[in-house]
């Protein structure tokens, strides 16, 4: 679909009429709900352009990724984790968390660690540096999380977030 999101989320409906006659003429005459594909579309769109400045503008000081990020950020925020749930909490594959945080231990910012009870479970904790680098940078990604929603008022805010709240609701159900 190279080029589609970018035409579906064109800012006049002149501009989403002429993709709609452009999907139409190359799909035939199946019925489509045009709404559903330009919303999906602008969030994806949206979530890809707020991933690549957080972290081009406050992530990259500190060489992390957002996944990285948002490893340490779930353990700052709620401590040890088993490496099931925080790849979960994370959004990420299991595949994707041991890279992360094979480079996170290098850097002496997390450290996984048999479980206690039950030596199959893999528990990951914040290191002291990880608990300093998460507390130093969160207030500064806060601040580009105000500026990349500056444009929406503070009830559009609370609407977007509720509607997309809806959204991840219907699909986990699924």
């Amino acid at each position: 679909m190279p080029g589609l999101p970018r035409r579906l989320a064109a800012g006049s409906a002149g501009d989403l009429v002429s993709a709609e006659r452009d999907i139409r003429a190359r799909i035939g005459d199946q019925h489509l709900d045009f709404s559903a594909m330009a919303a999906v579309s602008n969030i994806y769109r949206a979530a890809n352009v707020v991933r690549n400045h957080m972290e081009r503008k406050v992530l990259a000081d500190e060489d992390l990724s957002w996944a990285a990020f948002t490893v340490l950020f779930v353990l700052w925020i709620w401590g040890d984790q088993q490496t099931r749930h925080l790849a979960e909490e994370a959004g990420v594959t299991k595949g994707t968390l041991t890279g992360v945080l094979k480079t996170l231990e290098k850097r002496g910012l997390a450290r996984r660690r048999a479980h206690d009870q039950d030596g199959r479970l893999v528990l990951v904790s914040l290191e002291p540096k990880g608990r300093a680098v998460i507390e130093r940078l969160f207030p500064a990604f806060n601040q580009a999380e105000a500026q990349v929603s500056s444009s929406l008022s503070e009830r559009e805010k609370g609407q977007l977030a509720s509607l997309l709240r809806k959204i991840i609701r219907s699909v986990e159900e699924q």
